[in-house]
């Protein structure tokens, strides 16, 4: 599975990362590398539910 990640530092320096494929997929972290770890997680979340709805998954994520 290989899509692109938006990793941002917000104002109070929290790193937010998104998934532009999966609206809605949204995570952060203290660092890069925890906020890079934790959409991995919602991602593989979001993909599930997916899944388990019968809801088409992004070509890109398959």
């Amino acid at each position: 599975m290989k899509d692109r990640v938006r990793l941002e530092q917000d104002e109070d320096g929290v790193f937010v990362a998104t998934c532009p494929a999966l609206p809605g997929c949204v995570s952060q972290g203290r660092t890069r590398n925890e906020a890079a770890q934790n959409i991995r997680e919602a991602i593989e979340g979001y993909l599930v539910s997916l899944k388990r709805h019968g809801d088409p998954v992004p070509p890109s994520m398959d």
